[in-house]
């Protein structure tokens, strides 16, 4: 019966989706261009597909030869309007993904705004010497034409077969993905047949200039989230309890499994906000499994950080688990020098 409730409202957004972006083509919506090379990272669908781990290999490269700003909405914050993010700024201020970026890079600019154009001028305006802002989740936000857009597409939920909201996952109309200049194709199997390679670059290409990448996420060893607090390192096969709230945990879920012996699992919503219930949910796991340690996202360490909050036993045993892009066909530093190319190109 939900199903079928599903198919009409689904419709309804399509047809929204469609209004929206035929306005912005005729000009009733109008779409901004800055004195500024723009780096949209984007894509069309909900949940997690890999754009914040895109924006830090990015930010990391880009800041060699340029003072790089990162422009986020802050989904899921408390507040409102324009806001510079600290390293000691709360999760619930800024947002999770920009907290966790401004501690991987402290010299960065980054700043949360809902209104991008605003954001941009505010940080032309108080930050002279920024000469690239990475945008990121903007693919959608058509008020800002940025230089180059970045789509992001995991390979376990192929677009061609997916549905708009609610029905499917799809935000946008993947015959928007014209506007795209590269595509980055995200937890690609391994190994990854030629022929569904080819599939991909069919579905995705649309313009002779677009460039399809395809990668995988390659994750470390567990890192303690409180370093001087913590146990021992994360032996192979060690018994853990895993915690995650993040769009899609079946790749976090699926490492885990492969390397530690999973106990229990406590899954949660994408952007939680961790409150009481929730450490004293994870005190009654440990309690239940007391030679268990718990591992989790870099996102949602990054909610973990309160020692207040977190009792010492608790702390001792908080793990998060680092991961990274790894390109499994062409190399990131082709992918990286072709967008400094486009950065710099008039």
């Amino acid at each position: 019966m939900l199903k079928f409730l599903l198919v009409p409202a689904a419709f309804l957004y399509k047809a929204g989706v469609i209004v929206r972006h035929r306005l912005f083509d005729w000009g009733l919506l109008k779409s901004e261009r800055f004195d500024i090379p723009i780096v949209c990272i984007g894509n069309i669908t909900v949940g997690g597909t890999g754009k914040t781990p895109m924006a830090e290999m990015i930010v990391a490269y880009m800041s060699q030869t340029h003072r790089v700003a990162l422009l986020s909405r802050g989904y899921g914050r408390r507040t409102k309007g324009y806001l510079e993010v600290r390293c000691d700024s709360s999760y619930r201020d800024v947002g999770d993904e920009p907290l966790q970026i401004k501690r991987k890079f402290p010299d960065t600019v980054v700043a949360v705004c809902g209104k991008r154009t605003e954001g941009i001028r505010r940080i032309r305006a108080e930050h002279p010497e920024v000469d690239l802002i990475v945008m990121d989740d903007g693919f959608q936000h058509r008020y800002v034409e940025p230089k180059v857009n970045i789509v992001m597409v995991d390979a376990t939920r192929p677009i061609q077969h997916d549905r708009m909201l609610p029905a499917g996952t799809l935000r946008d109309l993947p015959s928007e993905l014209h506007r795209a200049h590269y595509f980055v194709v995200t937890k690609c199997p391994e190994p990854m047949a030629p022929i569904d390679r080819r599939i991909l670059r069919k579905v995705l290409i649309q313009v002779a200039y677009q460039r399809v990448y395809f990668t995988r996420f390659e994750s470390f060893n567990p890192q303690p989230i409180f370093p001087d607090e913590a146990v021992s390192p994360l032996a192979a096969g060690a018994p853990v309890v895993a915690l995650s709230g993040i769009g899609n945990p079946k790749p976090f879920l699926a490492t885990l499994r492969a390397r530690y012996a999973v106990k229990a699992e406590m899954t949660l919503d994408d952007h939680h906000v961790y409150r009481v219930r929730d450490v004293r949910a994870l005190e009654a796991l440990l309690a239940k499994h007391p030679s268990a340690a718990i591992v989790t996202t870099e996102k949602d360490a990054v909610k973990l950080t309160n020692r207040s909050k977190i009792a010492p036993e608790l702390r001792r045993r908080l793990y998060y688990l680092p991961i990274n892009i790894s390109f499994i066909e062409d190399s990131a530093t082709d992918f990286l020098q072709k967008l400094e190319e486009d950065v710099r190109a008039n």
